[in-house]
């Protein structure tokens, strides 16, 4: 359980990383962001497969970390979105 968390916590890094090179202003800094890309990948390992989603490159670390930096992705832009229209 402790393995599987520092893992998940390390993809979320990585991939929050990966969202920050692409969706810049969010104005939370780098540890901010890596927060939310870990947020964001943890929300997205646990609801792609509820909703049935899955990708088509099978599984392992490469599929983890395309799956959380989609999560990161989306999760950011949600964020930047709200911080725009609440400014």
């Amino acid at each position: 359980m402790l393995t599987a968390l520092i893992i998940a916590l390390v993809i979320g890094a990585i991939a929050c990383w990966l969202t920050g090179l692409l969706v810049q202003g969010t104005g939370f800094g780098l540890l901010g962001d890596i927060v939310v890309g870990i947020l964001g990948a943890l929300i997205t390992t646990w609801l792609f497969p509820v909703l049935g989603i899955a990708l088509a490159i099978g599984g392992g670390v490469l599929g983890t970390i395309i799956l959380a930096f989609i999560g990161a992705m989306i999760l950011l832009v949600i964020v930047k979105v709200i911080k725009q229209l609440t400014a």
